[in-house]
């Protein structure tokens, strides 16, 4: 079995039906979800340990059992990796990096479109994203080794990712998952109780924390919060961002690797990037977004033959015809307001080294 990087024509037919919680085909790639599921189920049933990397819109994935992993991807995970050895040193710090975002009348149509849903009771909750150009002197693989996260992966030539936002964990028969919603800049004096006693952080964390609880309980039994809205502290390489992040878990039979695809298919878009209702707000973002996700949003992780441990692509720098884009946004409930969620936009486009 060798590694397989597939792109999934949107316009084939669908393999099979859609389940009542899988996105419609024009949001989703049907066909590219049920060829995902049925790898990861074969390879789950065999206990292959493995590599997944699936895209937003399940499109795009490449699935590897790790024993045939070669150097086009790196990664890195608390406590496992597969990384190269023999690349070269790296400069200390970045010395070019400069960033051209959109203009924030530019940004306001789109985020006064999405109001404008939120208002008719289409959505409560969407992730808005956008691409933004940027230049820097290292390339996307120094990035990678030098990047201060927990979650980094490499695909050669194309993008890397250094994500603070695990998704899901299974270890036993206990599946974990952990939305990230709300930033602060955390150099601002107060900024941690700002954000705690925010009205809009604390809504929209509470959607999304009830949106992941409902996702998990599609495939888990015993669903429960274990820690809600919570700091944490990211560096983004010029200071250190706060994040409220919650824990959630629930329960899995003994033989869940036999169904490893519908667990992870079936929690599929990741609330956090997607939003709620998440059927309908799918139908949104791909209607208001000026640019294709791609992998970015997606999820990468690994099965280890016991445990699973995976990432939200989120911090995402990518290669692109015209040049480096990174694709970076926030979630936007009917409070959001334009000038802060445009700056939060501004404000994750980062590398987070030194």
């Amino acid at each position: 079995m060798t590694c397989t990087d597939i792109r999934t024509p949107a316009h084939r037919p669908v393999s099979a039906p859609a389940s009542p919680q899988t996105p419609p085909p024009h949001t989703l790639c049907q066909q590219g979800r049920e060829q995902i599921r049925l790898k990861l189920n074969a390879l789950g049933q065999q206990r292959i340990p493995c590599f997944f990397l699936i895209s937003f819109d399940f499109s795009r994935h490449l699935l590897c059992p790790l024993a045939a992993m070669d150097e086009r991807v790196q990664f890195v995970f608390p406590g496992f990796r597969h990384t190269r050895t023999d690349h070269h040193p790296l400069p200390q710090g970045v010395r070019q990096w400069s960033a051209a975002p959109m203009e924030l009348a530019h940004y306001a149509r789109t985020f006064r479109t999405v109001q404008e849903h939120m208002a008719a009771g289409d959505t409560y909750l969407l992730n808005l994203t956008a691409s933004t150009p940027v230049a820097c002197d290292w390339s996307l693989e120094q990035i990678f080794h030098r990047a201060q996260a927990p979650f980094r992966l490499y695909l050669q030539d194309e993008f890397t990712c250094f994500s603070p936002e695990r998704f899901v964990r299974i270890q036993d028969t206990t599946i974990e998952t952990f939305p990230m919603k709300g930033t602060a800049d955390a150099t601002i004096p107060g900024a941690a109780a700002a954000l705690l006693a925010n009205p809009k952080e604390i809504s929209e964390h509470t959607m999304i924390v009830d949106l992941l609880r409902n996702d998990l309980s599609c495939v888990a039994r015993r669903v429960r919060v274990e820690r809600f809205r919570y700091l944490e502290s990211i560096s983004s390489g010029r200071g250190r961002l706060l994040q409220t992040s919650s824990h959630i878990c629930g329960d899995l039979p003994a033989s869940w690797p036999d169904q490893l695809g519908d667990v992870l298919c079936n929690m599929l878009p990741a609330g956090s990037v997607s939003g709620t209702p998440k059927l309908k707000t799918m139908e949104i973002i791909k209607a208001v977004e000026l640019h294709e996700r791609g992998y970015f949003t997606g999820v990468f992780g690994y099965f280890d033959g016991s445990s699973v441990d995976s990432a939200v692509l989120i911090r995402f720098l990518e290669r692109t015809p015209s040049g480096l884009v990174f694709k970076s946004g926030g979630g936007l409930t009917a409070e959001s307001d334009l000038v802060d969620e445009y700056t939060e936009m501004c404000r994750k486009v980062y590398v987070p080294v030194t």
